[in-house]
């Protein structure tokens, strides 16, 4: 059927004089235009339908046809496009050139060959983008639409681009008053621009990135094609995906992702792709991850040949649980032939984890025996740069029963793959005991010990980050789990990078299994008092001080870990302690603290020469906290912080080892304290500067260890550590009472009479928060605050500080109002040079 305006007959204002077209013809507006001699247009309107009719009888074809598939449509009806193109001038009426675009609009559907019989005109582009502005909506929406086709060829983008279309078109889409057919022609037309790369960055520069975003919740339908067309093309630049994601994109295309209607079969396919583009940046999967959606590795249909589903038996959760049977078997048999009648609902209620699991596997497993499960042409949509790692996106539940189910196929490959996809997909707690549910953990454990390299390495990475749930760290004590790692551990061929995922593993059960064995809360301290008694409750935590049941529990755990921890395993440990870098070296102390609970572990760590190798890790520390000063900013922070991190780890091992008499005749103990000594007056973090205290504390408890005559180690805690950790304290505290005992105990020292100890408090910064102690206290704490202030001042270095932090005004104040305490501000008026 022809188109209502194609078969139109022309208004008077349409024809010009026969003898003007056969020449170059300017128009007012600067345009030169390159018209054919045509038949004369004095014929009856009549005969210009007919020639439309005949122009347009084959090219009743919709929008998406392909470019050069009408010939006939372009032989009949090119010898008049001259005419058309002549139509749209400004000096023409508005109805006729409302006219000619929508038939030239028309007539482009024709294909390229059609198209490029109206582009051999120079400056009809011009016209067709000044139509945009038209006050004609038919006009408009055919200006859009000629637009979208000629930018269908790659040939005429840049003609368009240098025309001004762009701009125009975004000028248009911001328009309240657009017409969905206008906005969904505007739409396609940038999303012709957007295949080019080198146009992309204009959409991106142009401010309209946030409104084609919102598109996407645009009634129409086509309107929403187009946008996640234009999104899916950005996304295949990767330096701009920061914009997207900031636009808001990814949970917009997660939500059309999941609409199951017909309609938006295309809307689907396009944000898969660029949800897959998206997913490349570990963060923006992350993202996508906690929109519930898994992307899922495409392995081909073949892989699943080998899936074999299970034999008729007790049905069991997916994790591997069974499912309690009913104690009243049937009469006739009916509970063996089905067997949901022999469950006892009372006792067998699962959770909402356990019912996803199972859903999620009964969908999969279906679709894996129809041979339905992975469409030959799956994945097409993706760019080339990933065909040869095709991927595809799937909900959360269907997505890890598809990964579940592909580590138990034959295909290495496909193993490997879906391992490292379930590492990726364990961003949060809910994925991590989802794929518990779903038993991921047992057959990746299995494939710790796998001939294929790649295999084992796939595993170690989905384990290490599925560990960092306590929920899966049971579950990988239950299936074993710590009798593989310790064989992994020490066999020799195991790759450095897998070591320290499975010593990584290791650290995070056993933490679990001492949960009750915590490092020593110096925040809460409140003094060198309070911290004696922390280091006293630390220390009995230290020694495995735990009472009960809990005792009860870490014993049966020591005794069970001692027959899988041996010497081996612990000597290879200790190699690694020696050999690797700061964060391994970390992690590997670690695993030998929680050892280091029993004495057979004890004793075995002696033998490996354990105490060598902490030796060599505080000397790492000593130099460490001399490149940490100030003088020493250029220095890369991150490895500054590997490198305590490390040293705290092994001052805890070695904290523990010392309850041990054969470890501590195995050490030299001059050296060990001169290093502990020089460690906590450098610049190493409080932290790691609190078991520093811990062992310099233990070893001077010790008869015969420590020469006592040149010791000084108590002076050189509290001036490196109990004032430190006290101002730190005031500062950051959001307790006042924590601050009220911090005040009291830093006079209580202060006031002592050591000097150093008054240079210790302004070294640590103490005179800002002191201050400001006096303007938000009273009592007790005012008078403690201004007498250490009053020691402080008394050295004249600190007199620009004092002055500096407002105690001038504060003190007067207190004097005028002559509060219980003005006497003690105004001696600290005096002191200061006021």
């Amino acid at each position: 059927m022809l188109p209502a305006l194609a078969a139109a007959s022309p208004t008077k204002h349409a024809s010009p004089a026969v003898s003007s077209l056969g020449r170059y013809h300017r128009h007012h507006h600067g345009v030169l235009l390159h018209l054919r001699r045509l038949p004369s247009l004095a014929a009856a309107g009549h005969a210009r339908g007919r020639l439309l009719a005949s122009a347009f009888a084959s090219a009743d074809g919709g929008a998406g046809q392909d470019v050069g598939s009408s010939e006939s449509t372009a032989s009949s009806g090119s010898a008049y496009v001259g005419l058309f193109v002549r139509m749209l001038g400004l000096d023409n009426d508005a109805l006729d050139r409302e006219h000619a675009i929508c038939t030239l609009r028309h007539y482009s559907l024709g294909g390229q060959k059609c198209i490029d019989e109206i582009m051999q005109f120079p400056g009809c582009i011009t016209l067709i983008i000044s139509l945009l502005k038209s006050e004609s909506i038919r006009a408009c929406e055919a200006a859009a639409g000629l637009l979208y086709n000629i930018t269908s060829v790659e040939l005429y983008r840049d003609v368009a681009i240098e025309s001004g279309a762009m701009e125009e078109i975004f000028s248009r889409l911001l328009k309240s008053t657009i017409t969905p057919e206008m906005k969904e022609q505007c739409l396609c037309t940038i999303w012709n621009f957007s295949t080019d790369e080198n146009l992309r960055y204009k959409i991106l520069g142009s401010d309209m990135l946030i409104p084609i975003v919102r598109f996407l919740d645009d009634e129409d339908i086509k309107v929403k094609e187009a946008a996640a067309g234009i999104i899916s093309n950005l996304t295949l630049s990767h330096s701009y995906h920061g914009d997207l994601v900031e636009a808001g994109v990814i949970p917009k295309l997660v939500h059309l992702l999941q609409t199951k209607e017909d309609d938006y079969k295309i809307v689907r396919k396009e944000a898969i792709s660029s949800l897959l583009e998206l997913s490349a940046d570990d963060n923006y999967h992350a993202l996508i991850v906690e929109e519930g959606l898994v992307r899922v590795p495409l392995v081909g249909s073949s892989a699943y040949k080998a899936f074999r589903p299970q034999p008729h038996s007790w049905p069991s959760f997916p994790d591997g649980s069974e499912i309690q049977r009913s104690s009243r078997p049937s009469k006739y048999g009916a509970t063996e032939l089905l067997l949901g009648l022999s469950v006892s609902e009372k006792k067998t209620e699962p959770d909402e984890a356990k019912v996803n699991a199972m859903i999620g596997r009964s969908n999969q497993q279906f679709l894996a025996r129809v041979g339905a499960i992975e469409l030959d042409d799956e994945g097409q949509e993706q760019s080339e740069t990933q065909r040869n790692d095709l991927y595809t996106i799937l909900p959360w539940v269907d997505g890890v029963a598809r990964l579940v189910l592909i580590i138990g196929l034959e295909d290495v490959s496909a193993i490997a793959k879906a391992a490292n996809a379930i590492g990726n997909a364990s961003v949060n707690e809910h994925m991590r005991t989802s794929f518990k549910e779903a038993g991921a953990v047992k057959p990746l454990l299995q494939f710790l010990v796998h001939s294929d390299l790649p295999v084992r390495e796939a595993s170690a990475y989905a384990l290490e980050k599925l560990s960092v749930s306590s929920k899966v760290c049971v579950k990988i004590r239950g299936e074993a789990g710590l009798e593989l790692l310790a064989n992994v551990v020490k066999d020799p061929d195991t790759p450095v990078e897998q070591l320290e995922k499975m010593i990584d593993i290791l650290r995070r059960v056993l933490d679990l299994e001492t949960s009750m064995i915590t490092e020593p809360d110096y925040n809460a301290s409140t003094g060198s008092e309070d911290i004696v008694n922390d280091e006293k409750r630390s220390q009995g935590n230290v020694d495995g001080g735990i009472s009960g049941t809990s005792h009860k529990l870490l014993k049966q755990d020591e005794m069970a870990s001692e027959s899988i921890f041996d010497f081996d395993v612990i000597s290879r440990l200790t190699k690694v302690l020696k050999e690797s870098s700061p964060s391994l070296q970390a992690k590997c102390a670690t695993v030998l603290e929680h050892l280091s609970a029993s004495e057979q572990h004890a004793t075995a760590m002696t033998a490996a020469c354990t105490a060598s190798v902490i030796e060599s890790v505080l000397e790492m520390g000593v130099i460490s906290g001399t490149i940490g000063g100030p003088e020493n900013l250029d220095e890369p922070p991150t490895l500054v912080i590997e490198v305590s991190q490390a040293v705290a780890a092994t001052l805890r091992l070695l904290t523990k080892l010392l309850n041990f008499d054969i470890f501590v005749l195995s050490i030299n103990t001059v050296k060990i304290v001169a290093l502990l000594r020089s460690m906590l007056k450098s610049n190493i973090p409080l932290q790691s500067k609190d078991w520093i205290t811990e062992c310099l504390v233990k070893l001077e408890s010790r008869d015969g260890l420590v020469d006592r005559s040149v010791s000084g180690i108590g002076m050189e805690i509290t001036i490196y550590h109990t004032i430190p950790r006290l101002v730190v304290q005031l500062m950051t505290s959001f307790s006042f009472e924590k601050k009220r005992k911090a005040v009291i105990e830093l006079n209580r020292i202060i006031s002592g009479g050591v000097m150093e100890y008054t240079r210790a408090v302004a070294t640590a910064g103490g005179i800002f928060p002191l201050v400001k102690m006096i303007e938000e206290s009273e009592g007790d704490v005012l008078e403690a605050s201004l007498a250490v202030l009053y020691n402080l001042s008394m050295d004249p270095e600190n007199h620009p500080a004092i002055i500096a932090a407002g105690a001038v005004p504060l003190l007067k104040r207190i004097v005028h109002v002559e509060s219980p305490h003005w006497n003690h501000a105004l001696q600290l008026l005096r002191a200061l040079p006021v």
